[in-house]
């Protein structure tokens, strides 16, 4: 799956700020939904994050927690939502970033 992310929290006008990156598609938790990200945009939040918020060594941090999109599957305790619904949403900047091609993100 395709994202935007960083290994170390740098300058922006570093050329390394900000990366293209591969990483393996999320799997869906009970609660979660699997959504097919079509639009973000970028908040405040992930601004002030990037530039404090160093990921583990040798991890990528995937910025981004307002999007929309749509989701693809659902784990087995998600009742409000089904695949193939258009959702928007704030996630949670505890969990990686919206900047992917899909994120898993809580039904509540």
């Amino acid at each position: 799956m395709k994202a935007v992310g960083y290994y170390q929290s740098l300058p922006i006008d570093h050329p390394d700020a900000l990366l293209d990156l591969e990483l393996p598609e999320p799997t869906p938790g009970p609660r979660d939904l699997l959504v097919e990200v079509r639009a973000i945009s970028v908040n405040p939040v992930d601004t002030k994050v990037r530039q404090r918020a160093q990921p583990e060594a040798g991890q990528a941090k995937v910025l981004g927690w307002d999007a929309a999109g749509v989701v693809r599957a659902v784990g087995s305790e998600v009742s409000l939502f089904r695949p193939g619904d258009r959702v928007w949403y704030a996630g949670d900047i505890t969990r990686p970033g919206s900047n992917s091609g899909r994120h898993r993100v809580d039904e509540r």
